[in-house]
């Protein structure tokens, strides 16, 4: 298939997008649930655990965008939402339907809607390189062994397989990383490129503004060579997201993808903040947080960026934290004025931020399952960051500009960043009007700020800068008027 590369471009409301990743297990259990439902539902405060269910709704999804728009969020990434026999549903089984628990379509059909209304876009989760053991071709060869004509849906190795395989058994087929719970789909069939196609263009016409593809470099380029631009032939304003972790190159050469996860960007940014206190038990070499000086943490800035065009760097997801990681403020040993370090270095870049739910009131999990919390809609809140949020977004939705252009780093002694952003004045030939930030991530020494003619535009909360001091754990912001 000959793809036309060039003439694919960025969703035009990706600039000004902030988006909030949402465990619908977890986020909020909604009062239209609790009065109608007889599911026997964990208790909500339970700690996280591999199994069980908590009863998060899309309903609860929907009771909860006010909240999210006020923040200043404006499109939701949810986790996968379709059939599944897991918590998660990452084990689909009906990818043509929105899990009952979940409260099916009629939920799905509302939520598009109300989120539309208030001109917020919503982003699912595309798990295509495996599905559940309920999927039903997958039952269907289970039921009939070499009879079954999607048995070629499958790189099935015995029949009959053993789908629930005792240890040190085998269950016979390919499966994701070795778990006879996902069995792997067969790439080299069309017939299941064009199903897979099928479920991402359904869902589109159905309204969504932007895919998240689950382990994206284990499928074929054959598949996403076909995937972004059927994506984009229904909606040119379609944004695909791909789950790379490291280097995306070969992803985004040919743009099978706007754009990817942008991991780099969070673990870097976590590292460097906590100024040598980093909770560092998480061992992951594509999330490897580590201790690092400000050199190194410009160099791997510098670098990461530079992998990317310019159109593809402003698609790129960045963020701290995930469902997969552990969160950030547990990697931050708890400390609130590291996290929102992280969370303004985050927003500098270009690309687009997200916050994973619950970090504006402190949840603090580690390692799966326990980075997947219920919300704690008591407010019994360890933090409440949201006025920071709120002002942070705002900050950066009036200086995009300046963030699209690039900001440059420079190191002041090793615990203070300096940051500086240019961009043309129009109104004026040839004059540029520059930006200038300084962040101390030292948690006992203050850094005297060099006298400039600039104005504060923005600055953490607990700043004294009347002296001219940038006291610790801070940041500010000057602005050429």
């Amino acid at each position: 298939m000959n793809v036309d590369y060039q003439n694919l471009s960025n969703p035009s409301w990706i600039d000004n997008a902030i988006v909030y990743q949402i465990f619908p297990d977890r986020f909020k259990r909604s009062k239209k649930s609790m009065e109608s439902s007889n599911l026997d539902l964990m208790n909500w405060s339970e700690p996280s655990c591999l199994q069980g269910f908590r009863g998060g709704d899309l309903y609860g999804v929907i009771e909860k965008l006010d909240y999210l728009r006020d923040i200043g969020i404006n499109c939701i990434y949810l986790n996968p939402i379709f059939s599944s026999a897991a918590n998660h549903r990452y084990h689909t089984y009906d990818y043509f339907q929105v899990d009952p628990i979940l409260g099916g379509n009629k939920a799905f059909d509302l939520l598009i809607e109300e989120v539309h209304k208030r001109e917020m876009f919503i982003v699912l989760d595309g798990v295509f390189n495996h599905c559940g053991r309920g999927f039903w071709a997958f039952h269907h060869i289970a039921e009939n062994g070499t009879k079954s004509p999607y048995k070629n849906w499958f790189n099935l190795h015995n029949t009959p397989f053993n789908p629930y395989p005792k240890e040190n058994e085998k269950c016979g087929y390919d499966s994701w990383w070795n778990d006879p719970a996902l069995p792997k789909f067969n790439f080299n069939n069309l017939d299941v490129e064009n199903y897979l196609l099928s479920v991402g263009e359904y869902w589109v016409k159905k309204g969504i503004d932007g895919w998240r593809l689950d382990v994206a470099k284990e499928i074929p380029f054959t598949f996403w060579d076909r995937f972004n631009y059927q994506m984009k032939k229904i909606n040119s304003e379609v944004w695909v997201i791909g789950e790379i972790w490291g280097d995306a190159r070969k992803w985004l050469d040919k743009q099978y993808f706007d754009g990817v996860m942008n991991y780099r960007i969070g673990w870097s940014s976590l590292s460097w903040v906590s100024d040598f206190k980093l909770s560092s038990s998480y061992k992951n070499p594509l999330y490897p947080l580590k201790n690092i000086s400000s050199k190194k943490y410009i160099e791997i800035i510098n670098l990461t960026h530079s992998w990317y065009s310019d159109k593809n760097d402003k698609c790129n997801l960045n963020l701290l934290d995930s469902h997969d990681v552990p969160r950030a403020l547990n990697s931050l040993n708890n400390d609130e004025n590291s996290l929102k370090l992280a969370l303004f270095l985050m927003f500098l870049n270009k690309g687009v931020p997200c916050i994973y739910y619950g970090t504006e009131v402190g949840l603090s999990g580690g390692q799966e399952p326990n980075c997947r919390e219920s919300f704690p809609w008591n407010k019994n809140y360890k933090i409440d960051i949201r006025k920071f949020l709120k002002d942070l977004i705002s900050f950066r939705k009036n200086y995009i500009s300046f963030i699209n252009h690039g900001i440059k780093w420079s190191s002041i002694e090793d615990d203070v960043l300096c940051g500086s952003f240019q961009k043309k004045d129009l109104r004026k030939t040839n004059q540029k009007k520059d930006m200038i930030i300084y962040l101390n991530r030292s948690r006992k020494n203050k850094f005297l700020i060099p006298k400039n003619k600039y104005k504060i535009v923005f600055e953490s909360e607990n700043i004294d800068t009347f002296q001219g001091l940038l006291i610790p754990q801070s940041f500010v912001c000057f602005k050429d008027e």
